[in-house]
This record gives structure tokens, sequence and C-alpha cells, in this order.
């Protein structure tokens, strides 16, 4: 067969057939997680069983808040599961009746004490797939403003403030390692850098 024929297993869009659940179970649950087993059949016949851990299933969202167009707002908050304090983005879970704007608006007040006239998605990105469903809405803030609203964060986080240009260093400090952190900012940063060129273009 070429590379270019169907098995008989393949749709039109030439994957296979999602696997068959034959079975599914709640293994452990706790205030903030879920734990499932599934039973599979594949398209070729052969079973497994896979374990993933499911949420709230509320959505989340990871905000870029740029005071300036050249700066983002990090936070430093202690991460329990690597037991130290980590570098990363302000985000939280989406509320019942909010939407990913608001949320991220809220988010940006409790973590930051900045809300933002300006808030656009920019992407969405998981973690961990094959074991999370969970999905990270990516919001990019600008045009900030100061507003404080109430966390519930155990204790004050540590606000600074870095150029989106020197992400390379970033990378090299041991507090800054967060997969999906790095993602956004250098997806923000390929699109301000976009936007100024095609400024720049649009000017000539």
């Amino acid at each position: 067969m070429s590379n270019h024929e169907s098995s008989p297993n393949d749709t039109s869009t030439g994957y296979p057939r999602k696997p068959q659940i034959l079975a599914r179970e709640s293994v452990a649950r706790s205030r903030l997680f879920h734990i499932e087993s599934l039973d599979l059949r594949f398209s070729n016949g052969e079973e497994r069983q896979f374990e993933r851990l499911t949420g709230a299933d509320r959505g989340a969202v990871m905000i870029i808040a740029m005071p300036d167009p050249e700066h983002v707002l990090l936070i430093r908050e202690y991460a329990a599961g690597f037991e130290d304090y980590v570098l990363t983005l302000p985000k939280g879970l989406v509320d019942p009746g909010e939407d990913i704007v608001t949320a991220a608006n809220r988010e940006l007040m409790e973590e930051c004490g900045f809300g933002a006239h300006r808030i656009e998605p920019l992407v969405e990105l998981s973690l961990a797939p094959n074991y999370m469903r969970h999905r990270m809405q990516v919001l990019m803030a600008t045009d900030l403003y100061p507003k404080r609203l109430p966390g519930d964060e155990p204790e004050p986080l540590i606000v600074e403030t870095h150029a989106i240009e020197e992400l390379p260093a970033l990378l090299l400090r041991e507090d800054f390692h967060e997969a999906r952190a790095i993602a956004a900012l250098y997806i923000a940063r390929d699109k301000l850098r976009e936007e100024k060129r095609n400024n720049a273009m649009n000017l000539l």
C-alpha cells in the first residue's frame, strides 16, 4: 500500500478511529482531583487500560499582563508540587457564570493588583494530554490600571516586571520552568514582533 492510500481503520481525515471506551471507573477522588480508569479497545483490536486525571472542567485562564509594550508581569508563588517558590504567569480557574475575559481580569486583580481595559484571547494550551484533559486559555492584557481584589492565596504574591524580549535569560533561572508560561510568553513575544513589523511597513 502506498503512503497515500487509506487502511480500513482510517477515516476520511487519514487518522485512525478513536478507541472504543469499554468501561470507565472512578479510582480516587479528592477536593481538587479525580482519577479515572478507562478500558479502551483500539481500532486494531488491541486493548489497554489508561488512567487520567480529571477536574471540575470549569476551564482555566493564564494572563500575559503588559504594563507597557516592552514588559510583562510575572508572579512568584509557592508550588507544592516542587516544594519551592516558582516564577510564572498569573492564572486561575474560571468561576461559574464567568467568561474567560472576566475570569482573566479578576485573576489579574487578585494576583497582581491590576485590571485591564483590553483583554484578548491569544492561544489555548494543554499539559500532559495523555493523562489530563485540562486546557488553559491564554489571554493578553494591556492598558492596565491599579485595582486590587481579595484572592484565595494563603500569602501575598510577589509581582515582578520582566522584559518580554529577555526570555532566554529567564530560561536560565532555576525558578522559571513552567512549560505553559514559557510557551505563552514566546507566542506573545512573536505576536508583538509581528505587530511591530506590520506597523513599520504601514508607515513606509
